[in-house]
């Protein structure tokens, strides 16, 4: 199935990322610890991640021109978050360091017998970005502009002006915010967390969920990446599943697989590929990402996943 979009030819960067980045503080566990018990980890690491920046380093190490607009604290993990998106060639002309915030951070636990984890967060205010505060020239610079909404006002003025310059709207979204309701219409290609349908229309059966997402809100695409079941996609009236792909030697860390799915996608889109290579695609940057711990560390090269695939 083809994808209903069309991209624009050709722009300054190929992808556009407007949203959050974020300092993580892993600890990796036997297993996920009791309440009111001690219990001594295995390993610790920290890693730069967040949403929108980890799916910008993604799509840069798969060869593609990315730039990211966000906002950092001027703290030492602001600066460690700011070094790490630079080093990887992602541009940062539309970032802003706030003096005198605190960078977001997260506490993130590990269960070392599957790798999946539990996040403990905080983001400074001062990071947040008001509807007349978005870099709006920023909007138009990608051909494609994905977001992760944590500030909807503001992603509703850059999708209006991605949409004006032509280019496409991608989304991972988990939660709901005050103003998604207003955003969701401008975004084309919506695909969330699994929770994130239910916890929007309050239906529990997911693919009725999607069809009601679809309905009331006409983006082009949308789905739900499910873990270890790879992603449930509903398209112009279809449904197709796109089963996860076996971790290479093993789950290690699932942090940051939801962002490291949305660029495999995207890539594929950037290729022209069909719809369900596009979901292959995302499924397997996932995979590859899950082999070491960190959002970041194992996001392969585009000839590792090109390896992978074959």
């Amino acid at each position: 199935m083809r994808i209903p979009l069309q991209l624009p030819p050709k722009n300054r960067f190929d992808v556009a990322g407007f949203g959050l980045n974020a300092v993580d503080h892993l600890i990796v566990v036997p297993q996920y610890p009791a309440f009111d018990t001690k219990i001594r980890f295995l390993n610790y690491k920290k890693s730069a991640g967040g949403q929108t920046a980890t799916a910008m380093v993604a799509l840069q190490r798969l060869g593609l021109k990315t730039a990211y607009a966000g906002r950092f604290g001027s703290d030492e993990d602001g600066q460690f978050g700011w070094r790490s998106l630079e080093s990887e060639g992602v541009n940062l002309d539309f970032a802003e360091m706030i003096d005198g915030a605190n960078n977001q951070v997260a506490f993130i636990t590990i269960d070392a017998r599957s790798g999946e984890r539990t996040i403990i967060w905080d983001r400074d205010e001062r990071l947040s970005y008001a509807a007349d505060g978005a870099p709006i020239e920023f909007a138009s610079r990608g051909r494609v502009l994905h977001f992760d909404a944590h500030d909807p006002p503001a992603c509703a003025s850059m999708a209006r002006a991605a949409h004006n310059s032509g280019a496409i709207v991608t989304a991972d979204i988990d939660n709901i915010y005050e103003g998604l309701p207003e955003l969701l219409p401008l975004i084309d290609v919506l695909i969330t967390s699994a929770e994130f349908p239910h916890r929007l229309t309050g239906i529990s059966d997911l693919r009725t969920s999607l069809v009601e997402t679809r309905g009331r809100y006409g983006c082009a695409v949308v789905g739900a990446t499910l873990g270890a079941r790879g992603v449930l996609i509903y398209c112009e009236g279809h449904f197709f599943e796109s089963p996860a792909f076996e971790v290479p030697g093993g789950c290690r860390d699932t942090t940051g697989a939801g962002d490291a799915f949305h660029a495999g996608f995207i890539y594929g889109m950037l290729k022209d590929e069909d719809l369900e290579t596009c979901a292959r695609l995302g499924n397997a940057v996932a995979a590859l990402k899950c082999r070491a711990l960190g959002g970041r560390t194992a996001l392969p090269s585009e000839n590792e996943l090109k390896a992978f695939l074959q």
